[in-house]
């Protein structure tokens, strides 16, 4: 409905537009057409009035013959007699003779002979008689001594001229309906070459709207409808993406409550039927279990937390003056009794620097556990874990590099994303990455990120320096 609206607002638009160009252009050449004719008319019978005009002038300075008659002979002999009629006519302004032979008791054109006796020149009329158009020209003689002429008159009916100028105007018009048609022709095609891929994409976007991800677009012209088309076939891809990435958090972190939460459970029900019979030594070591899944729940309650803070951008900074240092020194503290247990080997090269910075010390605290933490993650047996800082120029540079499993070229650029998990067999979330590349944003730094796969990551946290 809204397409065909569309088509009908734009043609309609168009037309009118057109049409009245098309009007205003029939009428201006329609105007010009009328001026030529009848400019051209009045020139061809000012032009025979001054041949006629010479042939008088030599008449009267002819002695040979008599004068009137002479005027006769001329009338009657008229060459243009069959397009126009040429009249003697007296100094009163009766009709002498004519040269169709035919002489009116009175003078038709007596108004326009006594108009133009005042003046010495030919003089032209456009006049309607007996209801046909007349251009009239009245040439007073040029002989004035004794003479009875008094003026010769042109009658040349304009019927035939109009004619030409009404054959013109209706090629004009049909011109201008051939034009009409063909805009319309046009302007039809056009439009529904876009009309109707717009059509495609809504349909296409409704289907994407309703879950299908694998609707796609077919681009036929390299426009701006095929940018369009391009990009609503990226959303999808995008979509279709953050779809597998959102149901594989749904099944990570599904997997990831319910570990802990069976571990707790089980240990809970153990240490519940044993009663008050319960060894020391077991009691010690499920409370140890349950002390630390608890541990591990409540930090994932936290990334979910800050996941969604991310999301709806109400995550804040709480920002004081504190030593990255610091703090990094503590980050590697909660790691070095696990490295251990998992027979890893963490390096830490401590700087011998106190780099200030005006941060939130929570969250900072909270990349630097999240970098290390992945870097065990992803680390086997013996693998080396290093983690340094240095001044980069302006910057303060933290770097933690591993030995372990390193990431896929392919996916080296989706690792900051939301959900996104390079291994799925290892333990997480996939959004702790994400919310600690926004903080790092936040403090106006970077989160660079190097690997080559099964030789080891290189994770480089780059703030700048408090001036």
């Amino acid at each position: 409905m809204a397409v065909k609206k569309i088509t009908k607002r734009w043609l309609f638009n168009n037309m009118c537009v057109i049409l009245v160009i098309l009007l205003a252009l029939i009428f201006i050449f329609a105007a010009g057409i009328h001026t030529f004719f009848y400019t051209n008319a009045r020139s061809t019978v000012l032009a025979q009035a001054n041949i006629v005009k010479a042939q008088l002038t030599s008449l009267s300075e002819d002695s040979s013959g008599d004068f009137n008659t002479q005027v006769r002979d001329l009338v009657e002999t008229f060459s243009e007699r069959a397009v126009m009629e040429l009249m003697a006519v007296d100094i009163d302004g009766q009709v002498i003779l004519t040269s169709s032979g035919f002489a009116p008791e009175t003078n038709p054109y007596l108004q326009q002979f006594q108009t133009a006796m005042s003046s010495d020149e030919a003089m032209s009329f456009s006049e309607k008689v007996n209801g046909e158009k007349i251009m009239i020209v009245v040439l007073p003689s040029p002989v004035k001594e004794n003479q009875q002429l008094g003026a010769m008159q042109f009658a040349v009916s304009l019927e035939r001229v109009d004619k030409q100028i009404f054959l013109f105007i209706m090629v004009l018009g049909l011109v201008a309906v051939a034009i009409l048609f063909f805009v319309i022709f046009s302007s039809s095609y056009f439009i529904n070459s876009i009309v109707n891929p717009v059509g495609e994409v809504g349909n296409t976007a409704r289907a994407i709207a309703h879950g299908n991800f694998e609707a796609r677009l077919q681009k036929q012209n390299d426009d701006e409808i095929g940018e369009l088309c391009d990009t609503i076939n990226y959303m999808a891809e995008e979509l279709a993406a953050n779809e597998k990435m959102k149901n594989e958090f749904i099944s990570s972190v599904s997997h990831e409550l319910r570990t802990p939460l069976t571990a707790i459970k089980g240990w809970a029900e153990t240490l519940t039927s044993m009663g008050e019979e319960v060894d020391s030594q077991i009691l010690h070591k499920g409370m140890r279990v349950i002390n630390g899944e608890t541990e591990r729940l409540a930090q994932m309650v936290e990334e979910l937390l800050d996941f969604s803070r991310l999301q709806s951008g109400h995550m804040q900074l709480d920002r004081t003056r504190m030593d990255l240092i610091a703090e990094l020194s503590d980050a590697v503290l909660m790691f070095e009794e696990r490295a251990k247990h998992e027979k890893k080997i963490l390096l830490y090269q401590e700087p011998d620097l106190i780099a200030p910075f005006y941060g939130d010390r929570n969250r900072l605290r909270q990349v630097f556990v999240n970098v290390i933490d992945n870097a065990l993650k992803y680390t086997d047996e013996g693998d080396t874990i290093t983690i340094k800082a240095n001044l980069s120029g302006s910057d303060i540079a933290i770097i933690v590099e591993d030995t372990g499993l390193g990431i896929k070229e392919t996916d080296l650029p989706r690792v900051r994303e939301k959900f996104f998990k390079a291994n799925s067999t290892r333990r997480g979330s996939g959004i702790g990455l994400a919310v600690a590349n926004e903080i790092i944003t936040m403090h106006s730094g970077s989160l660079l990120i190097t690997s080559k796969e099964h030789i080891g990551t290189k994770v480089m946290i780059l703030l700048p320096q408090e001036k």
